[in-house]
Order: C-alpha cells, then sequence, then structure tokens
C-alpha cells in the first residue's frame, strides 16, 4: 500500500505524519510506502521544520532527510490512498481530482480517530513549540488508527 500525506507547505505536519506512520509499519512489519508533500510550492527542495524534526527525533523518529515537494496529479496514479491535513488541503487536492477514482482516494487524516467529524490537524508553523507536541500525538493516534482500519491491528 502506498500513503501520501499531505498539508500546505511539507515542512511541519505531512513529514511527522509520513515519519510516524513509515516507523509504525516497519515496526509491525507492514508492507507500506509512504511519502508526504504540500499543495504549496513555499518549501519545495527543503528540509522539515526543525523544530518538526526535533519533535520527531524526542520521538526516535528521523524526518532530517525528507525533502519538501508540491502534490502533481501524477501523484493520483501513484498512490493508493492521499491522507490530508485539513479541510483547506482536502478540498485543493479534490479539485485537481481528474474522476471519481482520484476523488475517492483523497482522505482527512482525522476521520480515522473522528469519523465524519471534518476535524483537522492543527498547523503548528505560527505557533508556540507546544503545538508540535500536540501535533505529534494527534498524527501518532491517527496514525494507529489508520494501521487497525486498513491491517487489523
Amino acid at each position: 500500500m502506498k500513503i501520501l500525506m499531505v498539508c500546505l507547505g511539507n515542512i511541519c505536519r505531512s513529514p511527522m505524519a509520513e515519519g510516524i506512520l513509515r516507523t509504525k509499519a516497519e515496526q509491525k512489519g507492514l508492507a507500506v510506502e509512504v511519502d508526504s508533500c504540500g499543495t504549496a510550492d513555499y518549501h519545495v527542495g527543503e528540509n522539515p521544520d526543525p523544530r518538526s524534526v526535533e519533535k520527531s527525533k524526542e520521538h526516535n523518529i528521523d524526518i532530517s532527510s525528507l525533502c519538501g515537494r508540491q502534490f502533481s496529479v501524477e501523484d493520483f496514479d501513484y498512490f493508493d490512498i492521499i491522507l490530508t491535513m485539513d479541510s483547506q488541503n482536502y478540498r485543493d487536492i479534490q479539485k485537481l481530482a481528474r474522476d471519481e477514482k482520484d476523488l475517492q482516494k483523497v482522505k482527512l487524516i482525522l476521520d480515522y480517530l473522528y469519523p465524519g467529524e471534518d476535524k483537522g490537524v492543527p498547523d503548528p508553523y505560527y505557533g508556540e513549540d507546544d503545538g508540535f507536541e500536540k501535533v505529534f500525538q494527534l498524527l501518532d493516534q491517527a496514525s494507529e488508527a489508520f494501521i487497525r482500519t486498513h491491517f487489523n491491528g
């Protein structure tokens, strides 16, 4: 299974989500490929925000070598599931969908924790450092719920 995590700039939420899900999948021996990207091109070619790197490192996850990229329509062809961090990114990706098959791949990551509530992962970029811990915990729980849903465990 190939999963794509999507946020706005691909330096805070989606790289943390990529690192968390990849690590959990490896620990459980699941055949999962995980990548991340942004809907905007603000940080193409950049490594994740140092606060995201540090927060992930505190939880024994290394995302320091990830490199920001922007979503492309071809991602619909490669990935099985596209997990967006909030409703704006969800809508932005849906607008790029070419057909119903593409649309079916796009989901809000927090729907795995809060089905049908349209909750989004808050963007910690402009907030205090404790926001990164809150985001990490939300993504950690959502990744566990994703694995339970798709891999029975």
